[in-house]
C-alpha cells in the first residue's frame, strides 16, 4: 500500500494532464534544439503567452548558447547585482527579481530592466539556475508583462515541479554530449593511429589508450631497459597528470567574459631527463557541445623519429650534455625540434636576448658552429 501511495504521489507531481506530451518530448531531447522547443512547450503549457530564455554552456571553452522567444538585442550577459546575489546566495535554484532588486525604482534604474526587461515589456522575472558542483550549467528566464502579472502561488508550485523535470532533462544532455564527445575522439584517433594517444574524461579517469601509448608509458616511466624487462603495464607520468590539473584549475578560474578567443594553447611537456620524449596535451570538445565538459587529449612523441624508442639507451645520457646547465639543455632540445629563437622565448616566457645568450653559450661549450651540427651531435 505504501508503495502505492508513493507511485500515487510521483504521478501527481505534474498536476495538469495538458504537460504529459511536452514532457515526453522534454525527455527525448536528443540536441540543444530539440531540448529548447521541449522547454517551450512545455512552459507555454503551464505558462502562456510569458518570455522565455535558455542559456547553456556557461563555460570559457566556447562561446555561450542563448535562445530566446523574442530577441533581445544585447543577449544575455553577466550582470553585477545578480553575481552579488549569488556571492551571498550561492546555488540558489529559483531567483526572482524581486530577491535582487527588493525596491522596484532600483529595479526599473537597472541595467538589467532597462537591457533585458524593458525590451520585451517585462515586469516580472523568474529565473531558474542549474548547478552541477557549483558549476552554472543553464539558466531558464521567465518574464511577463505588468498585464499578466506576478506568477501566483499556483504557478511557483508548478515552476518549482517543473525544475525537476528540467535538471533530469539537462543532466540527460549532458550524458549524450560526452558519448558524442568520445566517439568524434575516437574516429580522431584512427586518422592518428600509430600515433601513441591517451583520452582522459575531465575527472583524469582513462577512456581510451591504444597500444602504441601504453609503450610509451611504459618507457617514459621505466626507461627502454625496464620497460623491455616489465611487461605490464605503466600508468600515466604525474608530471603529466600535474599539467592536466593545472589546466583544470585555469579552467575554473577563467570566466567566459575574459577567455582568450584562440582557447586554450596546448601544453608540452618533456621527459625530465629523456628530453626527446615529449607528451602534447590539449582540451577537447565537439563544436556543438553545450554543457559537456571538455576532455583531455594527450600525444606522445619521440623527438628523434620512429626509431627512436628501440635505440634510447644509447643516447639517453649523452657525456657531452653534462657540460650544459639543465636551461641550456632545454634550449638545445627545442632547437633540435625545429624551434627558432623567437618561438623558443614565446615558450618559455623568456626574452629573445635571453634566448640567444643560452644558445651562444650551448654552442661554444659543444664546439658546435650551426643548428644543424648541433643536432647531429644530439642526436
Amino acid at each position: 500500500m505504501k508503495q502505492r501511495s508513493k507511485a500515487s504521489a510521483k504521478r501527481r507531481s505534474i498536476v495538469d494532464p495538458a504537460l504529459e506530451k511536452p514532457l515526453l518530448h522534454l525527455h527525448a531531447a536528443i540536441d540543444i534544439d530539440s531540448f529548447w522547443k521541449s522547454i517551450q512547450q512545455t512552459i507555454n503549457v503551464a505558462l502562456p503567452n510569458c518570455f522565455i530564455g535558455l542559456t547553456l554552456q556557461h563555460t570559457p571553452i566556447l562561446p555561450r548558447l542563448v535562445r530566446s522567444t523574442q530577441k533581445i538585442r544585447n543577449g544575455f550577459s553577466a550582470i553585477t547585482p545578480i553575481e552579488t546575489y549569488f556571492a551571498a546566495h550561492p546555488c540558489r535554484r529559483l531567483v526572482l527579481a524581486s530577491d535582487v532588486f527588493p525596491d522596484e525604482r532600483r529595479l526599473k534604474k537597472s541595467l538589467f530592466y532597462r537591457n533585458f526587461m524593458a525590451p520585451v515589456n517585462g515586469r516580472y522575472a523568474v529565473g531558474l539556475f542549474f548547478w552541477k558542483a557549483r558549476r552554472l550549467l543553464s539558466v531558464i528566464v521567465l518574464m511577463r508583462s505588468p498585464k499578466q502579472g506576478a506568477p501566483s502561488q499556483s504557478e511557483m508550485k508548478v515552476i518549482r515541479q517543473l525544475y525537476s523535470q528540467f535538471q533530469i532533462a539537462l543532466d540527460r544532455l549532458r550524458a549524450l554530449e560526452r558519448e558524442h564527445t568520445e566517439r568524434v575522439a575516437f574516429q580522431e584517433f584512427l586518422r592518428r593511429v600509430p600515433l601513441p594517444t591517451i583520452l582522459l574524461r575531465w575527472n583524469l579517469r582513462l577512456v581510451y589508450q591504444n597500444q602504441a601509448a601504453s609503450d610509451f608509458c611504459s618507457v617514459w616511466q621505466r626507461g627502454p631497459e625496464q620497460a623491455r624487462l616489465i611487461k605490464t603495464s605503466a600508468p600515466l607520468a604525474p608530471e603529466i597528470l600535474d599539467r592536466c590539473r593545472a589546466l583544470k584549475k585555469q579552467w575554473e578560474q577563467l570566466s567566459p567574459l575574459n577567455f582568450p578567443e584562440s582557447g586554450f594553447k596546448e601544453e608540452l611537456i618533456y621527459h625530465p631527463k629523456r628530453r626527446h620524449l615529449r607528451a602534447t596535451i590539449s582540451l577537447k570538445q565537439i563544436s556543438s557541445a553545450g554543457v559537456a565538459r571538455p576532455h583531455f587529449l594527450i600525444e606522445f612523441e619521440d623527438l628523434r623519429g620512429v626509431a627512436g624508442l628501440e635505440h634510447e639507451v644509447a643516447s639517453a645520457r649523452l657525456p657531452h650534455l653534462a657540460q650544459l646547465t639543465t636551461r641550456e639543455q632545454e634550449l638545445a632540445w627545442l632547437v633540435c625540434d625545429g624551434r627558432s629563437n623567437q618561438e623558443i622565448a614565446d615558450e618559455g616566457g623568456l626574452s629573445l636576448e635571453t634566448v640567444k645568450k643560452h644558445l651562444h653559450n650551448v654552442f661554444r661549450k659543444l664546439e658546435v658552429s650551426s643548428r644543424g651540427r648541433l643536432m647531429a651531435l644530439m642526436f
